[in-house]
């Protein structure tokens, strides 16, 4: 199915993870994809090159969020990507994924950890949205990474539920003021989602974190990038500012 075919998207932090299932999707749909990463060039060239291995478009674009002129240069790699490949810098779908997470209680939150967790991912987000408005056209897509944390307490991940609550801040209001362009602003929050990382690897966690969802089971990346590629497509025209519980049940209570 290539409902994307002719459309450009844009994923940050898809070398891996969520990300990575969703540039993949997105890829398979049709659509020409960005695999935005700060580090790790061999894992955004192999997204890029299993995106072509099943007959898609893709390409790796580098710049480090959270630091003085990260748009610029996302941007600048972003448009010369697009530029050589369509002959236009024009994109159709933005997925702010990226994104960093450090766990630990309250009391120990220090300055630094807090302004490098907004940086990356609050502010980072907000001026790629607003970059991405000079070269989104009418009817374009916005798709924010949210995550579970804004609704349910989790102490010791205070300051990542605060950094995604700020995101979701940005669809909201950002939807209004898209409207009369027609451009829709989700966000979609997933709850525990296996990102291959070693955390996933142990037995004794896996089975607290299925607990949580009320299917029993770990969220794949994949699921979420399914509900990702629907509101990129022309099936969600008519959903914005919306949030998306991508949790597997997790938020039910």
């Amino acid at each position: 199915m290539e409902r994307l075919t002719g459309k450009t998207a844009l994923v940050t932090g898809s070398s891996r993870g969520i990300g990575r299932a969703v540039a993949e999707r997105l890829g398979r749909d049709g659509a020409l994809v960005a695999v935005h990463y700060s580090t790790g060039a061999e894992a955004a060239e192999e997204v890029v090159a299993t995106i072509e291995k099943d007959g898609g478009r893709a390409f790796a674009v580098r710049a480090e969020l959270g630091v003085p002129g990260d748009v610029d240069t996302l941007f600048d790699g972003l448009g010369a990507g697009l530029e050589e490949r369509t002959g236009s810098t024009s994109l159709d779908i933005l997925v702010n994924n990226a994104g960093v997470m450090a766990m630990g209680q309250p009391e120990d939150v220090t300055p630094e950890m807090f302004d490098r967790m907004m940086a990356v991912n609050a502010k980072a987000p907000f001026f790629i949205v607003q970059r991405a408005l000079t070269v989104v056209p009418d009817g374009g897509r916005i798709i924010n990474i949210t995550s579970g944390l804004t609704r349910v307490a989790s102490p010791d991940q205070v300051m990542y539920g605060m950094t995604k609550g700020a995101l979701e801040q940005i669809a909201l209001h950002f939807s209004r003021h898209l409207g009369p362009r027609r451009i829709t602003i989700n966000s979609v929050a997933p709850g525990s989602t296996d990102n291959g990382g070693e955390l996933f690897r142990i037995p004794e966690v896996r089975e607290v974190l299925s607990k949580l969802s009320t299917f029993g089971e770990i969220g794949e990346p994949a699921a979420v990038a399914d509900v990702v590629a629907f509101l990129a497509s022309e099936d969600a025209r008519w959903i914005t500012g919306a949030f998306i519980d991508a949790s597997g049940g997790t938020l039910l209570g």
